[in-house]
């Protein structure tokens, strides 16, 4: 039987109380979108959507999703699928595991 996954814990701003759930949504939108980019091969799409994500992470108490987001932008200026689908594979991981601690 497969262990459940250790949870990860994410302190937040209480004043971003409202503005999280939509923020996390938003990102499970960009997994779709880069997959989707992916099978087009716009690059160019991943790597706006990386750094978007690279921008927006810390400003909302999520390195994790800051440093997901570079490392997608790296690979696609590099144009790396495989380097791609391993970063979203870290940020969908992240996403089902993160527990919100607002304080």
């Amino acid at each position: 039987m497969k262990k459940p996954a250790e949870k990860i814990i994410a302190h937040v701003d209480p004043d971003l109380r409202d503005l999280i759930p939509g923020y996390l949504e938003n990102r499970q939108k960009d997994i779709t979108s880069i997959k989707n980019a992916l099978k087009a091969e716009d690059f160019a799409r991943i790597r706006v959507l990386g750094h978007s994500m690279k921008g927006s992470g810390g400003g909302y108490g999520f390195m994790p999703v800051s440093k997901v987001g570079a490392s997608i932008e790296i690979a696609a200026k590099n144009k790396d699928p495989d380097s791609i689908k391993n970063h979203l594979a870290e940020l969908s991981d992240f996403l089902e595991r993160v527990t919100l601690v607002y304080d």
